[in-house]
């Protein structure tokens, strides 16, 4: 019984996703199963994973945020737009200066928050504000369209079908059955690590039923996109993110002191390590991300507008929270961050097809994300009294 209970604690919000996405797909008729409704998915939703995943650093050096990263989306937005529509500037030089936009913003916010103690939610609110004014200066009051189209091939459509499959492509569905056989060999393959090193293992049993189960969403999405014309490339950009900082934060050195800073920033420092420079590089590593999604906004509307990047910040904090990140700092995983942003958008995405006002849509996303900080308390609760 006990361990039921442990495994539903565990697994709850990736229970919570599966009933949401039966929700939606009664109350849509079966929309949310369509084929264009999983592109959609990744399309409207790829700035979520990537601004949530530079979030989820911030966060777990002790539970701090960054209020400034949708404004800085507009203003980035604009910046780049002048560049390649009005200045008719190439696009890898006109990327290249975003990117130095965002490293400059990143070192400035980064000196403030790390070495002048500024403490974060100031700094960034600051940015939020000012950011917002300046890049709607820059627009004017209309937008900057259109975007290049070798710019916007970058992070729209699909990758091309390898086997010229027509309705159905076959490269994205072997891409699918490629990524199942390494899911299922790295799980065999750190389960068998752990047992020759003498530690704790997962049952045969589990580590199948997990297997099983992801291999089965993969192949889902797989034959899903395949329909819809194939992988696209925001999809990869979003993939290859969320590997690297899964590695980052969970085999580099580095990377776990961002969890020890959150669990207790005071000792961390007192053993040695730079937990100012840890505080630097997450606020510039925030806004290295936060450039990337203003290129998959900006690609994705063909233009820079400024309404670009409203509420992006809360979808980011959001994400983060529902999918385990504490909001005390210090405990958190990717993986989990994933399962929170994929949540986040099946919620945007299944009440955009329900035709439900944009006002109400904020109500439930606040509904939910309260729903996650009390789940995260109730349960940490639980486990001081044990």
């Amino acid at each position: 019984m006990n361990n039921t209970v442990e495994i539903l604690k565990k697994h709850t919000m990736k229970i919570v996703l599966v009933l949401i996405v039966i929700f939606f797909s009664v109350m849509t008729k079966g929309q949310m199963f369509a084929a264009s409704s999983f592109q959609a998915l990744i399309a409207q939703n790829a700035y979520v994973f990537v601004l949530a995943t530079g979030m989820l650093m911030c966060m777990l050096t002790g539970g701090n945020i960054d209020l400034s990263v949708g404004s800085f989306v507009c203003f980035v937005g604009a910046v780049g737009g002048m560049m390649m529509v009005r200045a008719q500037m190439s696009v890898p030089v006109a990327m290249l200066l975003m990117i130095g936009a965002g490293v400059i913003y990143g070192v400035v916010e980064g000196f403030l928050i790390a070495y002048i103690n500024i403490p974060p939610w100031i700094a960034t609110l600051a940015g939020y504000l000012a950011f917002r004014g300046w890049g709607t200066a820059l627009i004017g009051g209309s937008s900057i369209a259109p975007m290049p189209e070798g710019f916007t091939r970058m992070f729209n459509g699909s990758i091309p079908d390898l086997f010229g499959g027509t309705g159905f492509n076959i490269t994205c569905m072997l891409a699918g059955v490629i990524a199942c056989i390494l899911f299922v060999i790295l799980q065999l393959k750190g389960r068998n690590d752990k047992l020759k090193k003498g530690y704790e293992a997962e049952s045969m049993a589990s580590v199948i039923v997990r297997c099983v189960l992801v291999c089965a969403v993969i192949l889902l999405f797989a034959f899903k996109l395949a329909q819809a014309g194939g992988i696209p490339y925001n999809l990869i950009w979003v993939a290859v993110i969320v590997l690297i900082y899964n590695f980052v934060t969970g085999k580099t050195t580095i990377g776990r002191y961002f969890y020890t800073i959150g669990g207790n920033v005071e000792a961390t420092r007192l053993s040695g390590i730079d937990t100012k420079r840890i505080f630097f590089l997450a606020y510039l590593n925030m806004a290295v991300l936060t450039v990337i999604s203003a290129w998959m906004t900006m690609a994705r509307l063909s233009a820079a507008t400024a309404t670009a990047g409203n509420n992006y910040e809360m979808d980011a904090i959001s994400a983060c929270v529902v999918g385990g990140v504490s909001a005390y700092g210090g405990s958190g995983t990717v993986f989990g961050m994933v399962i929170g942003a994929a949540l986040i958008g099946v919620i945007n995405l299944g009440m955009s097809l329900m035709g439900i006002d944009a006002n109400w849509q904020m109500v439930v996303k606040g509904v939910v994300l309260l729903a996650a900080v009390v789940f995260e308390i109730m349960n940490n609760k639980d486990k001081t009294k044990e």
